[in-house]
């Protein structure tokens, strides 16, 4: 038994597994959580860097956007100060070229005024009233007023005595004399007496008009009532005349053996009125510009409308007629004649003793310098 024993493996003993150590991992574990919240902290602060950042980069612009437009307001500002000044400038340098000429030609004219004789004022009074003549002929039409400035250069020219100036009274006298042949109009005097019909018409009343005093209108009626008035006195009377002139207010008798024109209500009789002073304006202003087709054309009308609308037995009516009609034979437009023949003649002999005088300076001066 104890070989037996021995014989016998010897028995092995039970080892126990060894544990795996796990504070490395734990510790690795915190490691990484602090690494990653350290890492997310800095990744926060670095976005709030960022926006800052941003922040700061959006005012900059803002700022500087400002600063831009100030800038360019200021800048456009004084670009208009600038040019404001440049155009003042540039009128001030005008101004004083003006001037400057003015002043030459003022001198000019006091050197040339110098060396005129007596003779060269009365030759440029003579001109002065022939270019008056010519306006007056040419844009005023005023026949007298030219003749008149006619004769008053005549009378200057008589007292020069530079003997050129035959040729510019000769033709002087042939313009007076044409001047004198034409009838001369009277425009004051015609627009005045237009004027005239103008409060004739306005002072015509409704009586004047053709349809109160149109035949058949009312005439045996009235006859009726005159004798029925004389036959019939009292009470009686004054009723049927009263219920009668109520009865002529509504019914009105017209004799058809006579030709009558209707009734004119008062804006008729306002528009006849009306129609007669616009056509007798219209006369004025072709008498003002010397018209003679709208003048006639206008009295014709203005005839027309009054034998057309008033009554020719009223003494008022019958004046205004017989004025119209006299004012119709008026020619307002002569045939003007052409006057400016002796001022070109006396502009040629002015130029020509001006060309004189320069000729005789220029010698006087060369006799000098020799």
């Amino acid at each position: 038994m104890t070989e037996t024993t021995k014989q016998l493996p010897a028995p092995i003993a039970n080892e126990q597994p060894a544990r795996p150590k796990v504070w490395p991992v734990w510790v690795i574990a915190i490691i990484a959580l602090i690494s990653v919240a350290l890492l997310a902290l800095w990744n926060w602060q670095q976005w709030n860097d960022h926006q800052a950042t941003l922040q700061r980069l959006s005012s900059l612009q803002q700022d500087t956007a400002q600063l831009e437009q100030l800038y360019g307001a200021s800048g456009s500002q004084q670009g208009q100060r600038l040019q404001s000044l440049e155009d003042k400038l540039s009128s001030q340098r005008e101004l004083i070229a003006t001037q400057q000429r003015q002043i030459d030609h003022n001198a000019r004219e006091l050197l040339e005024a110098g060396n005129r004789t007596r003779t060269d004022w009365l030759l440029a009074e003579a001109e002065y009233l022939l270019r008056i003549a010519n306006q007056r002929l040419m844009i005023e039409k005023d026949i007298r007023g030219a003749l008149s400035a006619l004769e008053a250069a005549d009378e200057v020219l008589t007292e020069s005595d530079d003997i050129g100036i035959y040729p510019v009274r000769q033709q002087l006298a042939r313009e007076i004399l044409t001047l004198k042949g034409i009838s001369s109009v009277d425009r004051t005097g015609l627009y005045l007496t237009l004027e005239a019909a103008i409060d004739s018409v306005h002072q015509l009343t409704d009586q004047a008009l053709i349809s109160e005093q149109a035949p058949g209108f009312l005439a045996s009626s009235q006859a009726e009532d005159s004798t029925e008035a004389s036959e019939e006195p009292g009470m009686l009377a004054k009723a049927w005349k009263k219920f009668k002139s109520t009865l002529m207010q509504v019914v009105v008798v017209r004799r058809l053996d006579e030709s009558v024109k209707p009734l004119l209500s008062p804006d008729q009789s306002a528009y006849a009125r009306l129609n007669m002073q616009l056509m007798l304006e219209e006369a004025e202003m072709a008498v003002l510009r010397g018209n003679q087709a709208l003048y006639e054309r206008s009295l014709i009308k203005a005839q027309a409308a009054v034998n057309d609308w008033y009554d020719a037995s009223n003494p008022r009516v019958s004046a205004l007629s017989n004025t119209l009609e006299e004012l119709s034979t008026r020619n307002v437009a002569p045939d003007l004649p052409d006057i400016s023949k002796s001022l070109d003649l006396l502009k040629q002999r002015l130029a020509g003793r001006l060309d004189k005088g320069d000729e005789e300076d220029q010698a006087d001066n060369g006799g000098d310098d020799s």
